[in-house]
């Protein structure tokens, strides 16, 4: 069953001096139960396309249902269905945890003990502050409590809007892990991420830039797309080894990755020259084959 669908929907902005395109022309679908991700740096769009899909806007063009339930002449409908996680904390910051609970169960006329076998396992760890009033806790605790709240009347599909944007290593580990048991209860998920490594945790993803889509495929099928042979490089001085290697015609690209640079070359090499073909452009101190990341692929895909 398709939970979510969006056909050809295409949103423009006026500026002061010109229009922006936000979304242009993007077509998916979402199975029910699906998590699903919309993976791109900030202004790709993914925002817009979240408000569209919830209500909170109109296209341009297209159209676009959830649940079956057309966004424009469903709305009312569709707003009881979904939950809406905004990437910016828009919680009652002088209420406190349990208040803010409480004033979204009632919006939906339920109680946190009606569902609570959902929320348990996310509202166990914020049980211990429930007095605490929202403004005052910590960046992984305001998460969980938003996440909490998207949750309160039981959605059939959730929208997370970069949720883990700002948040520390291990409460973005304990998010995901609670994602994937939310999943149990057959609640379809849509999130978005400019983080490349979230990726790898969504059952298939949707590389987004400028308002396109640029690829849509499970994570181990957009790196198995990727065909080139790719190197791990390192040398004495990373930012001379870049511009050099970038400069040269041997080399098709070269992009700063943590420690190393990711390089493919214009033509094939046996691998076993790989080292001593960059000894002729540049001094690299390390050299060694390696498997494309999403992150890898994304950039391909912005230089076609």
């Amino acid at each position: 069953m398709i939970a979510v669908k969006v056909n050809s929907v295409k949103k423009t902005f006026k500026a002061e001096k010109s229009v922006v395109t936000a979304l242009q022309q993007i077509n998916f679908e979402v199975s029910k139960g699906e998590l699903f991700g919309l993976i791109g740096p900030d202004g790709a769009g993914k925002t817009t396309l979240f408000r569209i899909l919830t209500t909170l806007m109109l296209a341009d063009e297209g159209a676009a249902s959830v649940d079956g339930f057309d966004v424009v002449r469903d709305y009312k409908e569709i707003r009881k269905r979904v939950g809406y996680m905004p990437g910016r904390f828009s919680l009652y910051q002088d209420l406190t945890v349990e208040e803010n609970l409480s004033f979204f169960a009632t919006l939906f006329n339920t109680s946190l003990e009606e569902n609570y076998d959902l929320v348990k396992a996310i509202y166990q760890q914020i049980e211990p502050f429930k007095k605490r009033r929202a403004g005052a806790l910590s960046g992984g605790m305001k998460q969980k409590l938003a996440l909490s709240c998207a949750l309160i009347h039981r959605p059939s599909v959730l929208f997370l809007d970069e949720p883990t944007t700002g948040v520390d290593a291990v409460s973005r580990k304990e998010f995901w892990e609670l994602l994937r048991d939310l999943q149990k209860h057959q609640i379809t998920i849509i999130v978005s991420t400019p983080y490349m490594d979230e990726a790898s945790l969504c059952d298939r993803v949707a590389l987004m830039q400028n308002g396109k889509i640029m690829e849509i495929n499970s994570p181990k099928g957009i790196t198995e797309n990727f065909k080139k042979p790719l190197w791990a490089v390192r040398g004495e001085n990373m930012y001379q080894l870049m511009q050099t290697l970038q400069a040269s015609e041997a080399i098709d690209s070269c992009y700063p990755f943590g420690q190393y640079h990711h390089v493919t070359f214009t033509h094939a090499i046996p691998d076993s020259q790989v080292a001593s073909e960059l000894a002729k452009i540049a001094s690299v101190v390390e050299v060694k084959r390696i498997p494309a990341t999403i992150e890898d692929c994304f950039m391909e895909l912005m230089r076609q």
